[in-house]
């Protein structure tokens, strides 16, 4: 169904997607080569909402060149979409285009498209083949697949640790743990997330400001949302996180002078009085279009999370050193009654980066 002509074709338009994996959101991460003959004529990938998508982008700059489109392949990592939006169908592009055939590595999750792209090429005449590298598209917009299926983000807890699982010593100093190269590595991930959680806690301990610094990017850099949960109404109206604007969970008590750029949304949990309603906030999240959340948190807030079954991922730095039992922990999680009910992740990727190690983990 597909040749080794065709793969290296997907594979160049998957390199094209993950150009866009900074600025994309709330749209996912689509890239697009526009091939005849063998030939290149043009590339391109999903610009910032309300800018055109990876097809028309790409078609465009066939155009700028001065190329004719009819009877061309366009290979793309996912369906184009077949209804207005911020932008017109990129259907109708491929068909006024003349493209003669599409090659798509799968189907848009989007209920609003889900298929009917396909349909529509192929009622125009354009021979459609799907599935060709679909593990490596879905992984590229994981979070919009998850937000598209059950309307909640992608929730990924990053941690830097010891190898005896410690993230700082008892009087509270972590800086640094792990090395330089895993503190970029984990701005790159910072980056590419839509929204960015922490907790109170943190932000009275260490006075994060929570922003990607040190990633170069295609567009100019975007800055995720600044997401903060203040169940007791703690947070300074000077805490850096807030410069700039943030969203501020919190239960019952709402910090008060905080800047008018924070908004502040109240989710209560009913059944723990006191303290934030998780799943709510993720459902509310979910609803703002965020696909990837990301969390850098203390113990008390990644460990409820992840108790709770709404964390999918664990990006894990490893340092190797040791910080002893009487230093911080990394979840706060009540003990198993026997190993069976332990919480159980797939071991997904484990790469050295500088002297420490990065662990990856999905949720079974």
């Amino acid at each position: 169904m597909f040749s080794a002509t065709d793969e290296t074709f997907m594979r160049r338009a998957l390199d094209l997607a993950a150009m866009a994996m900074n600025h994309a959101t709330p749209n996912p991460r689509v890239g697009c080569v526009l091939v005849r003959d063998r030939q290149v004529i043009a590339e391109g990938f999903t610009q910032r909402p309300g800018e055109p998508h990876a097809e028309a982008h790409a078609i465009r700059n066939a155009r700028a060149k001065g190329q004719d489109l009819s009877g061309a392949t366009a290979y793309i990592t996912l369906e184009p979409c077949n209804h207005f939006g911020k932008t017109p169908p990129c259907t109708e592009a491929l068909i006024g285009a003349g493209v003669g055939r599409v090659v798509a590595a799968m189907e848009d999750p989007n209920p609003r498209v889900s298929g009917t792209g396909f349909e529509r090429l192929r009622e125009a005449g354009i021979d459609v083949r799907v599935g060709l590298l679909q593990q490596d598209a879905t992984e590229l917009n994981i979070g919009f697949i998850k937000r598209m299926a059950t309307g909640l983000p992608w929730v990924r807890c990053k941690v830097a640790a010891s190898i005896d699982g410690r993230t700082g010593l008892a009087n509270g100093e972590s800086k640094w743990i792990t090395g330089d190269e895993a503190r970029r590595d984990g701005h790159r991930w910072r980056a590419r997330a839509c929204a960015v959680l922490t907790g109170s806690g943190t932000v009275k301990q260490d006075n994060p400001q929570m922003t990607v610094r040190g990633v170069s990017t295609p567009l100019p850099l975007r800055q995720p949302l600044r997401v903060v949960f203040d169940h007791m109404g703690e947070l300074s109206p000077l805490a850096k996180v807030l410069q700039g604007g943030a969203l501020v969970y919190c239960s019952d008590h709402v910090a008060v002078g905080l800047p008018a750029n924070v908004e502040v949304v109240r989710l209560p949990d009913p059944a723990n009085p006191g303290k934030i309603d998780l799943a709510a906030t993720m459902q509310d999240l979910g609803t703002r279009g965020i696909n990837e959340l990301h969390v850098e948190a203390g113990a008390r807030l990644m460990g409820p999370l992840i108790a709770a079954g709404l964390v999918d991922e664990l990006l894990v730095y490893l340092a190797p050193k040791l910080l002893g039992r009487d230093a911080r922990e990394m979840f706060s999680l009540a003990a198993p009654d026997k190993l069976g009910d332990a919480i159980q992740f797939d071991l997904h990727d484990v790469s050295r980066v500088g002297d420490d190690v990065r662990v990856l983990l999905r949720s079974k």
